[in-house]
């Protein structure tokens, strides 16, 4: 399909055409940038509600700034499709977040204009920080970095740690705040409530227009210009605000909030603080899918990325046609039976780092808001808020992507693993997480989990196991206990079965069988159950046995394994190095055992986005897969 831009937006290859047009089209080229991300996100999805909020801001920064020699820097790239578009992509937008077409994050590889790699939070102000000291060591002096991050993003601690340093370093830094109260569901905690208090004072909105005149008029001041800016927005901030200015406390110079889908006003703030050294942060309030009528009166969690096509004028969502009742989400499943476990056990709670949606755990909070907890964009907090609840003899369910969970890796082993507290680790989007990409593929947590002490490992093959994991994770005080499962559907129908106590390091022999055995652990054993269906017909028939834990190992069952079976596969949603197939290994070297092992999972390399299946086919680990190696194992030929 092909998709036409507007007029102006067509003339657009890169930002130093669009520097090429006047003030006053500005607005135009910010209508036809919004109207090309309705076109190509109603028909190809992707994220939706950040970008069209960044519109004017994007058309703003890359007209003002001399972009990529002055650097940008996104904080989590689904609020820059318009940057994409603006910077060369246009083009093949239409394979954004598509099977070998561009990532649906600013990538260093792809553009010189992606001056850094984005997908989790919170990272844009160190990175803008490192570049700005690195020009000033190299006396580029007039080199701008502009670093874009929103109000939801800035709730992590490490958008903290790096203002907290880049108030004492004179460099040329610009923070931009997008403020829209929301992250992917709406904003929570006291820098919230802070950011509000500032947007809706009355009083100081009446007066920040006349700073506004007098900056914009700055040059006529001379050499005193900055003295005496200075002295304005002190005074007029000090006598309004009812506290210090967060920011301002932390050196840097703060400027807002204004409207930041003003493209006219924007452009004409960004021209007066190029010219205003040392850190600034610029407020600017905006609306999470501004212009498209549905997100901005509907829901703006659904329309972060609405997962579905949609209709582009009156936003209808085109749902997948599917014949007959289908297997749940295992994040739903998640989210229900952590509300069952809750009913029959006072002592559970539920964290998440502001995923509640993306997780389920808005379920819980809903039937019990009293005991679970949004912490915001915090992973590390949320581990460690967790080891708090579980010192008073709570038992906190703590569910974390397992990408984001690598952010809070020290508080698991330093916080949990060492003080042997029973906080459940519920690692959602376990494996290849699709279209996302590497930035939230959770391809490591196996490796990384089950090399500290006292960490129970495990995952489940299909829903039952899920709801069985987690009732037995509450049953007593087994210590750290992670589960982990991917992100998508499961495989049963009729899941919600009585719960059952599973033996802790006890896996199950999913079926017997001749010459050749085939380990799994969680949801790719059913890529194994499938391939053996076809392999059967064929006359071959490999055993099959889902371990359930990594950690411990069930070494009754490998015992029986290697004293019967010469050849072994092991198939893992994770990667090779350090996982699953690894701790296999190292059993058969403990014990000295001999047998010819062959492992499938991710390869020691980056995986870019795709749809899982395809994602599950180029690293080798789909039924297909399993079944040539089952064939070559034994001598007979691949099928093409």
């Amino acid at each position: 399909m092909e998709f036409k831009a507007g007029p102006l937006l067509e003339k657009i290859k890169v930002p130093a055409d669009l520097r090429k047009l006047s003030d006053k089209d500005m607005v135009q080229v910010c209508q036809e940038l919004r109207q090309f991300i309705v076109d190509i996100v109603a028909v190809n999805g992707g994220h939706f509600g950040a970008s069209m909020g960044t519109v004017e801001l994007t058309v703003a920064l890359h007209y003002v700034f001399n972009t990529p020699d002055d650097q940008l820097i996104w904080d989590v790239g689904h609020q820059a499709y318009g940057h994409k578009i603006l910077t060369g992509r246009r083009e093949v937008f239409h394979t954004n977040r598509v099977y070998k077409g561009i990532s649906g994050f600013p990538k260093r590889s792809e553009s010189e204009y992606d001056t850094f790699g984005v997908g989790h939070s919170s990272t844009s102000i160190s990175a803008a920080l490192g570049m700005s000291v690195a020009s000033r060591l190299q006396n580029n002096k007039q080199k701008q970095h502009i670093a874009v991050i929103g109000d939801g993003a800035m709730t992590a601690g490490m958008a903290f740690e790096a203002m907290n340093h880049a108030g004492v370093e004179n460099t040329n830094l610009l923070v931009i705040l997008n403020d829209n109260c929301m992250s992917i569901d709406p904003n929570v905690g006291a820098l919230k409530e802070y950011l509000t208090d500032i947007s809706t004072s009355h009083t100081y909105n009446k007066v920040k227009d006349e700073i506004w005149k007098l900056l914009g008029h700055i040059s006529k001041f001379g050499p005193n210009a900055q003295e005496i800016a200075s002295k304005i927005e002190n005074g007029v901030k000090g006598a309004l605000l009812k506290q210090s200015n967060l920011f301002e406390s932390l050196k840097f110079r703060y400027f807002g909030p204004i409207d930041g889908h003003d493209v006219n006003h924007l452009v004409k703030v960004m021209r007066d603080l190029k010219d205003i050294p040392g850190p600034k942060i610029l407020h600017c309030i905006t609306t999470k899918g501004k212009g498209f009528k549905p997100s901005e009166e509907g829901n703006p969690t659904l329309w972060h990325a609405p997962g579905v096509k949609f209709d582009k004028v009156t936003g209808e969502l085109h749902k997948k046609k599917v014949e007959g009742p289908q297997p749940p989400k295992y994040q739903d499943v998640f989210g229900n039976t952590l509300v069952e476990l809750a009913e029959l056990n006072k002592k559970i709670v539920g964290v998440t780092p502001a995923m509640p949606s993306g997780s389920s755990m808005n379920i819980m909070m809903k039937a019990m808001p009293d005991r679970a907890f949004d912490v915001g964009i915090a992973e590390q907090h949320a581990v460690t808020f967790s080891a708090g609840l579980a010192t008073q003899g709570l038992v906190p369910y703590c569910n974390i992507y397992s990408s984001f969970m690598q952010r809070a890796y020290d508080q698991v082993v330093h916080d949990v693993a060492l003080q042997k507290l029973n906080v459940v680790l519920c690692l959602d989007r376990g494996g290849l997480a699709g279209a996302d990409g590497p930035t939230h593929h959770g391809a490591y947590d196996i490796a990384y989990f089950r090399c500290i002490p006292n960490m129970i490992v495990s995952a489940p093959m299909n829903e039952e196991e899920l709801r069985n994991l987690m009732y037995t994770a509450q049953l007593e005080n087994m210590g750290p206990f992670s589960i982990r499962y991917p992100r998508g559907q499961g495989v049963m129908i009729d899941w919600k079965t009585p719960f059952k106590k599973l033996d802790v390091g006890r896996g199950r022999k999913i079926c017997d069988g001749e010459e050749i055995a085939i380990l799994t652990i969680g949801h790719p054993g059913n890529f194994v159950v499938d391939a053996c269906k076809t392999l059967n017909l064929e006359g071959l028939h490999p055993a099959h046995y889902d371990l359930r834990f990594v950690k411990p190992l069930d070494a009754h069952l490998l015992h029986e394994v290697f004293a019967k079976y010469t050849k072994i596969i092991t198939v893992e949603d994770g990667c090779l190095q350090g996982g699953f197939g690894s701790a296999i290994l190292e059993f058969m070297a403990d014990h000295n055992y001999t047998a010819q092992v062959k492992r499938l999972g991710i390869p020691d390399k980056i995986v870019e986005h795709g749809e899982q299946s395809e994602l599950y086919r180029e690293c080798g680990y789909d039924a297909k897969a399993i079944m040539d190696s089952v064939r070559e194992m034994i001598g007979n030929q691949v099928l093409a």
